[in-house]
């Protein structure tokens, strides 16, 4: 059996030619795009001593998405077009990867759409580990962001872990600052202006407290008269704080109010029930005297004659 040497030849001068070409195209493009991503990476994540910054890792994880996703693009061009030159007819196997692909769809659909949400959650900076947030009914501080789940540490030490793609809505409470928000509830007989300027001197005392100074990025507004309770008059002050330090900030207010109001004999209003102690409620015709006849008694003939 002879070799058809002169075919064989024919064809590497020509689709072979074109096969190694294409293979050498695809590889130099995974290169340059993999080279560029880590360029881009490196500039972003700078040496540092210390852990990586939020902005870091997730500059990191993009890199390593990118990559992977134009390295897929790529080698899956580069094949079906040497497939074609190999003359392999690629319309089955398109057919039969779609009908996979519906198939994996539909069955993994919602891990595809938590990884796209997953994807946009990093790229958009919506929420970042440390951060305090809200999603639906869950509130806690963020532990970690994956493509398909973000993970939540709530006060009480429970961890909630979340699909991407059930976010909806987020709500975070320490986005760039925060604010500490205190309502106090004082007396009808109390003067409400006297009150505010009490409340505005615990503000500035707070603000000289080295422990919290840093922590406070504006006076304290006392906003006035918040509303009219049945018991009370609210007054509302807030102050301007750095992220998650607005908690702190609120118990440190409320310890001095209390602590100032005491020794101002200042009211704190509080809900109160009287309970008023009387004489017990008797029946219809229990008023009558012990041993009085009720009506008809001893009515007798005589009665009736007389």
């Amino acid at each position: 059996m002879s070799i058809p040497v002169d075919r064989i030849l024919t064809w590497a001068s020509s689709a072979g030619v074109r096969i190694v070409l294409i293979a050498g195209a695809a590889y130099l493009i995974t290169r340059l795009v993999v080279s560029s991503v880590a360029r881009l990476e490196a500039h972003l994540i700078r040496p540092q001593e210390g852990p990586l910054t939020e902005q870091q890792r997730r500059a990191r994880t993009l890199g390593a998405l990118v990559r992977k996703a134009a390295v897929m693009v790529v080698v899956t061009v580069a094949v079906l077009t040497i497939l074609d030159e190999l003359r392999v007819d690629v319309r089955p196997l398109l057919a039969a990867a779609g009908i996979g692909g519906l198939a994996i769809g539909f069955g993994a659909q919602h891990l595809v759409r938590d990884a796209v949400s997953g994807f946009f959650l990093l790229l958009e900076n919506q929420v970042r580990v440390g951060d305090v947030v809200r999603i639906g009914d869950v509130a806690g501080s963020v532990e970690a962001i994956n493509l398909r789940t973000i993970i939540l540490r709530d006060l009480e030490g429970a961890v909630h872990i979340i699909p991407n793609g059930t976010v909806s809505r987020v709500t975070n409470l320490t986005r760039e600052w925060a604010r500490a928000v205190v309502d106090v509830a004082v007396a009808y007989a109390e003067d409400a202006d006297r009150v505010m300027g009490i409340l505005r001197d615990i503000g500035a005392g707070v603000m000289r407290d080295p422990e919290f100074a840093p922590h406070i990025l504006e006076p304290m507004d006392v906003m006035g008269i918040e509303r009219f309770a049945e018991s009370a008059i609210v007054i509302r002050a807030a102050m301007k704080t750095v992220p998650l330090k607005r908690w702190a900030v609120e118990r440190e207010l409320r310890r001095r109010i209390k602590r100032t109001f005491d020794q101002m004999g200042i009211a704190l209003s509080f809900p109160r029930m009287a309970l008023y102690a009387g004489e017990p409620v008797r029946e219809p015709g229990a008023a009558r005297q012990e041993g009085a006849p009720s009506p008809g008694e001893g009515a007798g003939p005589q009665a009736l004659r007389s």
